[in-house]
């Protein structure tokens, strides 16, 4: 079940994992894609990025 999260929030997700992928983390995906912030976006819509947000 895909977690609703602020848009803050995803953006945060979205952000550090294009920072990830731009300094050479594995992708998550299969994609034709070069641009971090594109592969990133395609793996939040794919629910596969392993981020969490904890909350009080």
């Amino acid at each position: 079940m895909k977690e609703s999260y602020t848009r803050y929030e995803r953006a945060r997700i979205i952000g550090a994992r294009a920072l990830q992928i731009s300094m050479g983390a594995p992708l998550l995906i299969r994609t034709t894609k070069i641009d971090p912030l594109e592969i990133a976006l395609e793996e939040f819509a794919r629910d596969v990025i392993p981020i969490t947000v904890k909350r009080k």
